[in-house]
């Protein structure tokens, strides 16, 4: 009997293992079958013989091999031929039927089929931060110092840290308005955590969501999972139209400061009316306030939660402000709802990562956090800048949407140009970009949305250059 070819970075007595076991199972060595000495398999395979008294004693503790006193090492009699060995050898394409939920059909139906990753030269697709400014020595430095908390033990408090909490009440009520205890605030691993407890939560099928027209596609799809139905409500320039919400709805789903992907700014008129609405029909409203830390000149907008903290479900991130690979963020609501959530979430996620949360404890205490925000929100405004120049230089009759905040920009082409047809071109010139319609239930007009807070001005410049010889 020969060795089976070896893995990558198998250790040896893992593929003598292997040797004997697939030789059991085939019926090669048959139930009661005694075994070669360990000497001779160690002779037969040229190995060390404890590589095989290794692989040997962990086929006995596995219940493949039985020892007998004075006898020998034989196959277990429990392995019987009526056992079918030979179902434990499918292949690929012999697995069983997947049997798919109603959730996991609702899924992969919202989520559609990723293509192969397309890279750009000059990349103007939306959903990128500017990275290259994470800082990552100070954050190195932050886990350093809080690593030998974890000596303490334990899952810890189910909301996060209690020392997070209390770091970050402290920073939204200052910065955002959000009127909030330590009690209220939960952490999460990012925006769509968030959206995904709510959605386990307060939805099922039958159920009604309204969302923005057009409006973020990883809220929506969150809760077609659940079975809700959607209400799409439509946008204008000044974002979600309150006339338009539907009579009824378990939640409303919106982005007040920065309206996705339009970047209108909610005025306050109908921020009082959605928040009537609200009262009136009974739903939650949730505020996505997923980049607001981006606002140019001017502080950040007060949070709709501020206005109504018992029935506005208040969503941030730190995805934008400082890396989407920490997948760190949080949840605002009443103390009830929130410990409601954390036991729910309980069944499949505990907590968000401890060491995460105490460095950003340290980073917000520090101030470290205040000043890496004023430095990548200049850096985003500087490059906005470039983008709205370059625009007018080369790209005049385009329309941008110019709302003092954001990393992307909203552009509406002109009547003659197809979103779809600005796309392909674009892509075959090497500059990517996005379109609107990607993000809306009914038909929108033609526009791009443009990130630049990534790019760099000597990017930018000649990205809408190029784009501009694309599609003339």
């Amino acid at each position: 009997m020969d060795l089976l070819p070896a893995q990558s970075a198998e250790a040896l007595y893992r593929r003598v293992y292997r040797s004997l076991r697939a030789a059991i199972l085939s019926g090669e060595w048959p139930a009661g079958r005694r075994l070669p000495s360990s000497r001779e398999l160690a002779r037969e395979w040229g190995v060390a013989r404890n590589t095989v008294i290794e692989a040997v004693e962990l086929l006995m503790v596995e219940g493949y091999l039985v020892a007998r006193p004075a006898s020998g090492t034989f196959v277990a009699p429990s392995l019987a031929p009526e056992h079918p060995r030979g179902a434990l050898s499918q292949t690929e394409d012999q697995h069983p039927p997947l049997h798919l939920s109603g959730w996991a059909e609702r899924a992969l139906a919202a989520e559609p089929a990723r293509e192969a990753e397309l890279h750009f030269e000059f990349d103007f697709r939306p959903g990128q931060v500017p990275t290259d400014i994470f800082p990552s020595e100070a954050w190195a430095q932050a886990l350093s110092a809080r690593s030998r908390d974890l000596q303490r033990g334990g899952y810890g408090d189910e909301l996060g840290p209690l020392e997070t909490r209390e770091a970050l009440v402290a920073y939204l009520r200052r910065e955002r308005g959000v009127q909030a205890t330590p009690d209220m605030l939960m952490l999460t691993s990012g925006s769509q955590g968030s959206l995904d407890a709510l959605a386990r939560v307060f939805l099922e099928p039958g159920r009604h969501v309204a969302v923005e027209d057009p409006g973020y596609l990883g809220a929506r799809r969150v809760f077609e999972a659940a079975g809700a139905h959607i209400h799409a409500v439509p946008v204008d320039e000044d974002g979600l139209m309150p006339e338009a919400l539907p009579s009824e709805a378990t939640l409303l789903y919106v982005t007040p400061a920065h309206q996705f992907p339009t970047g209108a700014i909610l005025p306050a008129e109908r921020r009082m009316r959605i928040l009537e609405w609200a009262r009136r029909t009974g739903a939650w409203v949730i505020e996505d306030d997923y980049n607001s830390e981006f606002r140019f000149g001017s502080r950040p907008l007060t949070a709709l939660q501020g206005l109504s903290p018992h029935g506005v479900i208040y969503v941030g991130t730190f995805s934008k402000s400082l890396a989407p690979a920490l997948r760190s963020g949080y949840l605002v609501a009443p103390a009830r709802l929130v410990r409601t959530l954390a036991r729910a979430r309980a069944l499949t996620d505990r907590q968000p990562p401890t060491l995460d949360a105490l460095a950003l404890a340290e980073f917000l205490q520090g101030g470290q956090y205040a000043r890496h925000v004023r430095y990548a929100r200049g850096l985003a405004e500087e490059r906005a800048e470039a983008l709205r120049a370059a625009l007018e230089r080369h790209l005049p009759s385009w329309r941008p949407r110019f709302s003092g905040a954001g990393l992307h920009l909203y552009v509406e082409l002109p009547p003659e140009l197809d979103e779809k047809e600005v796309r392909r071109r674009a892509g075959e010139a090497g500059v990517g970009v996005g379109i609107a319609s990607e993000y809306a239930l009914t038909p929108q007009p033609s526009a791009v949305l443009l990130a630049f807070a990534h790019l760099s001005p000597l990017r930018i410049g000649p990205g809408i250059e190029r784009l501009a010889r694309a599609t003339r």
